[in-house]
Formats: structure tokens, C-alpha cells, sequence
């Protein structure tokens, strides 16, 4: 089975934006339905807007012409002793949008814009059951780290050198 690849344009947006509230409402609101049961309560929270304002962050939403069907954020969050770290934050591709390169054009648009602000390092965490996330981190060269949040919804945490 072949899977098409869509021309996506990937623009810097307020993440306070009509379409950044859907996308991330949607987000939130699958994460909480397939959260596993093993693991509690997913807990719903969502990053300020204000923190992916730059340089301190940047919000970015992918379209597939005008229909917004991915986005994701980077924002600052304090160093390590080591590392000038930015974060990556609510990575979400829409089921149209998925498996047609949708998360690889929102996450080379938040590499880049780390390297722009002068990140050493871009960090994530996420859940083991997203397996295909996990799967395209370490495939784009991130490498499991120590926890370096308290996310009570995290399982793994991904650092990749810029």
C-alpha cells in the first residue's frame, strides 16, 4: 500500500487563532479517549498561548490549502546546565492528515525555528501507546532521555541536539 504525500504549507501562527483552538480541542479531546486506562486519567492542559510567542516560542499549523490539518509548538523552557532547550508541545496531525508527511513538515518547521532561536537542544516528551510518534522521534535522530518534567500524561521524554 502506497500512501500519498500532500503539498502542505507549514505558517507561523498566534496560537491563540479560531483554527489553533479546534485543532488543539481536538488534540486533547482524542488523547483523553484513547489515553490508556492502566495509566489513570489523561489530564487535560494545554501550554499558554503567550509561551509560543518569539522569540520565547512559535506556534505552527499545516495546510493542506486552506484546511488546517496538523500543528505543533516550541517554547522555551529553562536550560539544563548543558543545553539551551526549547520544547516541542502539542504535536497533532487530523485523520486526514496522517501518514502523508503532515508531522514531518511541523516538526522540521519547530527544529528550524529552535535552531533560530539559538537551541542546543529540542526536547519532548510523550506516551509509549503513541507508538508511531515515538517511532518518527527517534527515526529524526531524538534520543530517550531522563524525565525533565513532571507531565503526568508523559511516559518517554526525547532530547535531539541542534
Amino acid at each position: 500500500m502506497t500512501t500519498d504525500r500532500i503539498p502542505v504549507t507549514v505558517r507561523t501562527v498566534p496560537a491563540d487563532l479560531p483554527e489553533v483552538d479546534a485543532l488543539l480541542d481536538a488534540y486533547l479531546d482524542e488523547r483523553e479517549a484513547t489515553f490508556p486506562s492502566a495509566q489513570g486519567s489523561y489530564s487535560r492542559k494545554r501550554t499558554p498561548a503567550e509561551e509560543f510567542t518569539p522569540p520565547r516560542g512559535v506556534f505552527v499549523v499545516a495546510y493542506d490549502g486552506d484546511t488546517p490539518v496538523g500543528c505543533g509548538g516550541l517554547r522555551r523552557i529553562a536550560d539544563d546546565g548543558d543545553d539551551v532547550r526549547y520544547e516541542v508541545k502539542h504535536v497533532f496531525v487530523t485523520p486526514a492528515g496522517r501518514g502523508r508527511g503532515v508531522a514531518t513538515a511541523v516538526m522540521d518547521a519547530l527544529e528550524q525555528a529552535g535552531a533560530a532561536f539559538g537551541a542546543t537542544a529540542v526536547v519532548l516528551d510523550t506516551n509509549d501507546s503513541l507508538a508511531a510518534a515515538g517511532a518518527m522521534y527517534r527515526s529524526r535522530g531524538y534520543d530517550r532521555v531522563e524525565p525533565f518534567n513532571d507531565n503526568p500524561n508523559a511516559t518517554a521524554w526525547y532530547r535531539l541536539g541542534v
